[in-house]
């Protein structure tokens, strides 16, 4: 995995999905009590259409929304890799260009461990 962030205390989102309720509340909660993650954000399901191995698929999954550090992306994308069930899950990073002060702090403070 490339990890491209500005720095290690960088605040950044990781962007994935589950494939059912269940599942995104147990990814949500293992990241965020191993410190992986400040805050994890289940989204309503939602339908995904892709094609996989040469097929158009659909399948409703719940949107699942990180927020952590540079320093703790790597793991957390391995944990997050660990725990689910597709053969490529999506998991994508978005750097956060601002953010109200005590916010970003709080994300940096739950994510120093």
């Amino acid at each position: 995995m490339e990890l491209r962030t500005d720095s290690p205390d960088q605040v950044v989102l990781v962007l994935s999905n589950a494939p059912d309720d269940s599942l995104a509340k147990r990814i949500a909660h293992i990241t965020v009590e191993e410190g992986l993650a400040a805050c994890v954000n289940l989204g309503r399901p939602a339908l995904s259409m892709y094609m996989w191995q040469g097929t158009l698929e659909g399948a409703e999954e719940i949107p699942l929304t990180f927020k952590t550090t540079g320093a703790k992306v790597l793991p957390l994308m391995e944990r997050i890799k660990s725990l689910h069930p597709y053969e490529v899950p999506e998991i994508l990073v978005l750097p956060v260009i601002a953010g109200l002060d005590s916010y970003v702090n709080w994300v940096k403070e739950q994510t120093s461990t």
